[in-house]
């Protein structure tokens, strides 16, 4: 046998122990963590607003004052118009002359009455005419109510519809009045989730026409009957708008947030499936130290962006590998490289140097 093959020989007795065990894949683990979720439907609203009114003429008559202009926030009972009321305060002046005639009178015959110069039914006469006469004034205070429009609650008027002088009718719209304040949403959802539905659930609604920009609420109400043609059942949520950026009809996607509840969850990434099965790798530590990973299956529930839910097979803080799990073996060892806890991007994490200590596992973040 040659020099040169005697030295071969003698290199790979030296090297062939490392030769002969792979080195172990490096795998990035996550804990399994727990948050809140909820099961999303989606759906198409409606907003309206908190209270909202059509202020319209009650009688015949020409617009004398105008006191609010197009858009404009007003207080309940802040006047709105006036209508020309001369003749009904002149009536009132009249009204108001008779009866204090009316109760000189009444009083007059009640003081004779006592002492026998009156009859009781002068009496009786006078205290008709007295109540009488508050009947009648009390009529021309109403006619002259009704020729002051007045806000019926606290909110914003919308575009004005008459001018000054003009001459309206019962039923003719002078503007809008709506309390901005809150709002309500009106949305149909299947009548599949009734047995969920209650006030208190939270949703979440935003539209296209306000950039996405997403607002919160809760439900309020259920609707008591099922539209038997859709099989949907129709709940009103209430949203608080306090920079009044929601507006009264303004279509809006909404998605209801039913069954919350504290889930395990894992990422995405973790999850391997094979056909309707499920399963994740386990990474436990060895009584001699070592890092293995185990293969679990689990029962999967909620999707949503980057997470998964587990509702069976895993427990609350075990370790599944995120990354690595193509080239990791059941009961073979691995590699921890990095705990992901999405702080960080993933290229840092595979940068940093591999280990297979448990201690190690504590201390990289």
């Amino acid at each position: 046998m040659s020099r040169a093959t005697l030295g071969l020989l003698g290199l790979l007795l030296v090297t062939g122990s490392s030769w002969a065990q792979p080195q172990s894949p490096g795998v990035i683990l996550s804990e399994a963590r727990v948050a809140e979720v909820a099961d999303r439907v989606e759906a198409l609203g409606t907003l309206r607003a908190n209270e909202s009114v059509t202020i319209t003429a009650t009688v015949t008559e020409t617009i004398s004052v105008i006191r609010f202009e197009d858009g404009q926030q007003v207080a309940a009972g802040d006047v709105l118009v006036e209508m020309t009321s001369r003749e009904q305060h002149a009536r009132l002046e009249e009204a108001q002359a008779r009866l204090a005639e009316a109760e000189q009178q009444y009083q007059r015959v009640k003081s004779l009455e006592a002492t026998g110069s009156a009859s009781a039914s002068l009496l009786d006469e006078r205290r008709r005419d007295l109540r009488a006469a508050r009947a009648t004034l009390a009529a021309i205070e109403s006619q002259l109510a009704d020729r002051l429009i007045k806000a019926p609650f606290a909110g914003v008027v919308g575009l004005r519809n008459i001018s000054l002088g003009a001459l309206v009718e019962p039923g003719d719209v002078i503007t809008t009045l709506d309390d901005d304040r809150s709002m309500k949403l009106d949305f149909p959802v299947p009548s599949l989730f009734l047995p969920s539905l209650k006030p208190g659930l939270a949703i979440e609604a935003r539209s296209p026409a306000l950039g996405n920009r997403r607002f919160e609420g809760e439900v309020s109400s259920v609707a008591s009957r099922i539209d038997p043609v859709t099989r949907t059942v129709q709940v009103r949520a209430r949203i608080d708008n306090p920079e009044r950026t929601l507006r009264p009809g303004l279509l809006m996607q909404v998605e209801l947030l039913r069954d919350p509840r504290e889930a395990v969850m894992v990422p995405e990434a973790a999850i391997l499936q094979r056909g309707a099965e499920h399963a994740v790798l386990v990474v436990e530590e060895g009584a001699d130290g070592e890092m293995t990973a185990e293969r679990r299956p689990v029962e999967v529930g909620l999707r949503r962006p980057g997470e998964v839910e587990i509702l069976a097979g895993l427990k609350l803080g075990e370790r599944v590998i995120t990354h690595g799990a193509d080239k990791a073996r059941p009961g073979q060892p691995v590699q921890v490289m990095a705990i992901d806890d999405g702080s960080r991007p993933l290229a840092e994490l595979l940068a940093q140097p591999a280990s297979n200590s448990g201690d190690t596992l504590e201390r990289i973040p």
